[in-house]
């Protein structure tokens, strides 16, 4: 069952809607996404660029000899990834509105993953809208609080 969902980058200057026909996802590790992102891995959802519809936006670097990535210009917002020469590309799953849904089914660049970092279930766990010295700071700041 296709659905149009939207997504975008942290400023919100760079927005798209996408056509997306299931709720799979996947963890990238290679090193490449890791320097890109500055992250131990990325979610991304892979879609047909023909499906995807970008309104203001995004910027584009050339990222290796063989590939290009989306990003807003403003905020630095990694967007995405693409070959060129492919009918496919990938969006960020942390750039979706609501994200909620997808489920990743596999790793990639499996060479470089860092596997302390998959499972961190027993870790504490800290709630942004429930740390008194953040939400001070956006108090102070006379912003909404953590999103």
């Amino acid at each position: 069952m296709s659905r149009v969902m939207e997504g975008g980058c942290a400023c919100g200057h760079a927005r798209y809607s996408v056509k997306v026909d299931d709720d799979d996802a996947y963890l990238c590790h290679c090193r490449m996404c890791q320097r890109a992102t500055g992250g131990v891995s990325i979610a991304f959802k892979q879609v047909l660029k023909a499906d995807v519809t970008w309104a203001n936006g995004p910027a584009w670097y050339q990222s290796s000899d063989i590939a290009r990535r989306p990003f807003c210009d403003r905020c630095g917002t990694p967007l995405g990834f693409e070959y060129p020469d492919s009918p496919k590309m990938d969006l960020t799953v942390g750039s979706f509105d609501d994200p909620s849904g997808f489920v990743p089914k596999h790793h990639f660049g499996a060479e470089a993953m860092h596997r302390d970092w998959i499972d961190t279930r027993g870790l504490p766990e800290m709630r942004s809208d429930t740390y008194a010295p953040l939400v001070q700071r956006w108090k102070d700041a006379g912003g909404p609080g953590p999103a």
